[in-house]
């Protein structure tokens, strides 16, 4: 995996304008813009694939979108009769699917946020969703232990894929659309063959559970974090451990690469940690005045970081400024 890693973002300021739901703030000279969304918990955040909007969703049973650099609310999508607690856009970002506390995984056009379909079957909360990179498969996971793979454009085509016993939170497309791995309570990562939708392999990652898991861009790594507050590098195709990092702090341990691939944000309790891929060195720690910080998104041109916390705001930082602050 090559990096080359200098910043090359273009440093604009953005004028702020006053709304009922919105404040700016400037924070030890990084832009720091807040948003109270939700009515209770924020679960989770995603950029729009044209990055022109910021997509949020609560365990008050709405996902809503907001207007990148203004930071307005633009609408809201109902549906869902309990917590949404994840969310998943198609590769051309025409859809947009979540998972809820309902047990249901939704299919919604975006950006009007119509309802196309529901996809039904697993029998306890939804955890996890995720498109394959072509978008021919929506991959879902649940506390009731089933992975399940769902076709966007033919709803009735779907497969159930069957190891896991326990809770199942995370799940990962592989950049070749050859692999699908899952994990969840218990610390085991199962890896699918999308070809023949059985297992492919098994590695005992964490202690107690896994929290997070991502392909490496390039497919040459999986990347976990878990219980043990470690990120956990894993080569493919033989899956041995390259190397192991503590984060030195409990958490949910969500993680997203920066689109460049050379940081790694990792949410920990009140806050965030950005690493250093290349160097894999700790870059930069964000304090966030909240317990629990669930999601964490960077914008397709890298400029913005979003995170969702307990505290039912949405933050989002300047990566030029974090950065070079």
């Amino acid at each position: 995996m090559t990096f080359s890693c200098e910043v090359s973002l273009i440093w604009v300021r953005f004028i702020r304008r006053k709304h009922q739901i919105f404040t700016g703030r400037q924070v030890n000279m990084t832009e720091l813009w807040e948003i109270s969304a939700h009515e209770h918990h924020v679960t989770t955040v995603l950029f729009s694939r044209d990055g022109q909007y910021l997509l949020s969703a609560g365990m008050d049973r709405l996902i809503k979108l907001w207007e990148v650099g203004r930071w307005k609310q633009v609408s809201a999508f109902k549906g869902h009769e309990k917590s949404v607690n994840c969310l998943a856009l198609s590769p051309d970002g025409h859809l947009l699917a979540s998972g809820s506390t309902d047990s249901e995984v939704y299919l919604w056009s975006i950006p009007d946020g119509k309802i196309l379909h529901r996809f039904k079957g697993h029998k306890k909360t939804v955890a996890a969703v995720k498109f394959s990179p072509s978008g021919e498969w929506l991959a879902s996971a649940s506390y009731d232990g089933g992975v399940r793979l769902w076709k966007p454009d033919n709803p009735a085509d779907s497969h159930v894929l069957k190891h896991h016993t326990r809770n199942v939170v995370t799940l990962s497309f592989s950049p070749d659309e050859a692999l699908l791995a899952s994990a969840g309570l218990g610390g085991e990562i199962v890896i699918w063959s999308l070809k023949s939708k059985e297992k492919n392999q098994k590695i005992n990652a964490h202690p107690t559970a896994v929290y997070s898991l991502l392909f490496s861009s390039d497919g040459e790594y999986l990347i976990s974090s878990g219980y043990d507050h470690r990120i956990k590098w894993w080569s493919n195709p033989n899956r041995q451990l390259i190397r192991s990092y503590s984060l030195e702090m409990p958490g949910v341990h969500c993680m997203a690469f920066s689109p460049d691939a050379c940081y790694l944000a990792v949410t920990v309790e009140k806050g965030i940690q950005i690493w250093e891929v290349g160097e894999h060195k700790l870059a930069r720690t964000i304090s966030i005045p909240a317990k629990g910080v669930y999601g964490i998104s960077f914008s397709p041109d890298g400029r913005w970081l979003a995170s969702a916390a307990a505290d039912k705001k949405i933050r989002i930082w300047d990566m030029y400024s974090l950065l070079k602050g």
